[in-house]
């Protein structure tokens, strides 16, 4: 399993952001009650049954409010969680604690809700050859963790961004005047060593993208049959993968085409954030 065994100075910087959205000018609740400086406990307790994601971050928070905040957990990134199950205790100064909890709770409900819907999907692939994809249908500043929730959850990055790799889509294929341009100009363009993907929403595409030496051929919001009919066509010519409104029913209906990826968008957009929860805490 792919772990955030330490969170960069990039990640840092996007945390920070979000403290500051939360405690603009201080936190004045907080600095009523505890006027002086002392530390506290706090236990993390699981409010649903699912996958657990994002515990380095969860805890890098705090750090940046207090650097000698530490955290004993009893589970890992990836592990099946309960209702009821303590996570975790987290030990810093009270004013660390207070002021960083809705921050540090929203990054590993939203984490772990997607590291749950993911490894719904994926149980749902049930061992077959078809790879499960994220896409970047992310929340603003927030796309490095939830890819990383997809991983943990057992899916697969896509693209991480726009400049990852060639994705030839719908808006693409008008600005270029068809689909045989834009893979011209995009082989012309891009190094030899990147793959080249078309997205086709038709049999006609699909053929034209062929015929253009695309190297990956999206088939986009079609039908189960139309699907195995761009399947047969491509014959191992082109790697192939599916999008559009990608559900666990849908991938059951679709697993024995032959699909080589199907791409997700739900998985980071849609997905219900697990809850959780820090409680009882403990002045020491």
């Amino acid at each position: 399993m792919n772990h955030f065994t330490a969170v960069t100075l990039n990640e840092d910087e996007l945390l920070r952001q979000a403290l500051r959205e939360d405690i603009p000018n201080g936190d004045i609740t907080t600095n009523a009650i505890m006027r002086e400086q002392r530390r506290g406990k706090v236990q993390l307790i699981c409010k649903d049954n699912g996958v657990i994601a994002g515990l380095a971050v969860f805890l890098r928070v705090f750090e940046l409010l207090d650097s000698g905040a530490e955290m004993e957990a009893y589970c890992q990134d990836g592990d099946m969680v309960a209702v009821g199950e303590l996570l975790a205790v987290v030990t810093a100064d009270i004013h660390a604690v207070l002021s960083g909890e809705r921050t540090a709770l929203n990054y590993l409900q939203r984490m772990s809700g997607i590291a749950t819907h993911t490894r719904s999907v994926a149980n749902a692939l049930n061992g077959a050859k078809t790879k499960l994809l994220d896409t970047r249908k992310t929340t603003p500043n927030m796309r490095v963790f939830e890819k990383y929730a997809v991983k943990v959850g057992g899916g697969n990055n896509h693209r991480f961004n726009l400049s990852d790799g060639v994705l030839i889509k719908d808006n693409h294929i008008n600005a270029a005047g068809g689909v045989k341009e834009a893979v011209a100009r995009a082989k012309e363009y891009a190094p030899f060593v990147r793959k080249i993907e078309v997205e086709t929403e038709n049999l006609a595409m699909v053929q034209e993208a062929l015929d253009a030496g695309a190297d990956i051929i999206m088939l986009d919001n079609m039908d189960v049959e139309t699907m195995r009919e761009a399947v047969e066509l491509i014959g191992g010519r082109a790697e192939t993968e599916c999008s559009g409104n990608m559900t666990e029913e849908r991938v059951n209906e679709i697993l024995g085409i032959g699909i080589d990826y199907i791409s997700c968008g739900a998985l980071t957009h849609s997905s219900v954030i697990l809850d959780v929860s820090l409680k009882n805490l403990e002045v020491i």
